[in-house]
């Protein structure tokens, strides 16, 4: 019995582009998700000595992920997400309010800056305070920058 080179590699080749069709059509028919291409909940805060917040240097920084749940290097993830949800994810909303402390006028600025994404959406935050202790009255002593 004589073979036919050519028929068996037209063979191959018709099955190699059926089984490859069918493996790529497979793929395409995939349902698309939307998804956004951020985490849901994933912030890097930092205190940082200095005016500007691009030229301050960094002396504490944590991590801090609320979505799925509260977790990250954060000392105490839980109660800083639950300060955020409550403020809706305004950072600026955490420093609302008068503080009752009394602080020093001495001029140590401080900076605290918060970057990521809170639900979703990216954040970029930062504020200068004068010093440390203007920075504690004026957050209440809240948990998200207690670090």
């Amino acid at each position: 019995m004589r073979r036919n080179p050519h028929a068996i590699f037209a063979t191959i080749t018709a099955s190699t582009l059926l089984l490859g069709g069918f493996a790529t059509a497979t793929a395409q028919a995939a349902p698309a998700k939307a998804e956004s291409l951020y985490a849901p909940s994933a912030l890097v805060l930092t205190v940082a000595r200095g005016e500007d917040p691009m030229t301050a240097t960094v002396e504490r920084a944590v991590t801090l992920a609320c979505a799925p749940t509260a977790e990250g290097t954060h000392p105490d993830p839980a109660a800083a997400c639950k300060e955020l949800a409550a403020v809706q994810g305004k950072f600026a909303a955490l420093a609302a309010g008068p503080s009752n402390r009394t602080c020093t006028r001495q001029w140590d600025p401080v900076v605290v800056t918060a970057h990521g994404v809170w639900q979703g959406k990216p954040v970029q935050f930062s504020t200068t305070y004068g010093n440390a202790c203007e920075m504690a009255g004026s957050m209440n002593d809240n948990a998200v920058f207690a670090f």
